[in-house]
């Protein structure tokens, strides 16, 4: 796979990442378990973050203590705390980074597809599809923010490293 291409998907994959990391770090402890879902919807992101950063989909677990309650369309057994997110967070930033660094010609040419096979994409696809995701949470985690406390981080247009 063309190196300035694994340059230009990380440092826009990675700046999605960056913020998301940086809407979790913002928020007050004391709104991350309120009605409004931040806790958790910050966990979704993440989780299926890591799942679709996933090269065979079939068996996918999370490390531990996240659970599959995201395949099983219930909460958690409990919010996960904002430093256990923010560590499953940066995981799958490492897991994001090395498999675009790492992508060959052969991955890059590869299908991933989920086990129901309801969803099948090309790598570069997959790639895409869960950047936006992640940017999608990113922004109602920021708008969350903002109704609330009335404050956000800033945008932030590529990724704080390299590959």
């Amino acid at each position: 796979m063309d190196q300035s291409l694994k340059k230009i998907l990380w440092k826009q994959f990675g700046a999605s990442i960056d913020m998301l990391q940086n809407a979790v770090k913002f928020c007050p402890e004391s709104f991350w378990d309120t009605e409004r879902q931040f806790g958790y919807n910050a966990f979704h992101c993440v989780f299926f973050l890591d799942y679709y950063l996933t090269l065979n989909p079939a068996g996918f677990t999370p490390p531990h203590p996240f659970s599959l309650s995201e395949f099983e369309d219930r909460l958690p057994e409990r919010i996960y705390t904002k430093t256990e997110v923010l560590d499953y967070l940066q995981f799958c930033r490492e897991k994001c980074k090395n498999l675009i660094a790492n992508m060959t010609d052969e991955i890059y040419n590869s299908n991933w597809e989920n086990e129901s096979k309801t969803m099948r994409y090309n790598m570069v696809e997959i790639l895409l599809y869960n950047m936006r995701h992640v940017q999608h949470h990113a922004a109602q985690l920021n708008l969350l923010l903002r109704e609330n406390i009335n404050d956000a981080p800033h945008w932030i247009r590529h990724a704080k490293d390299t590959i």
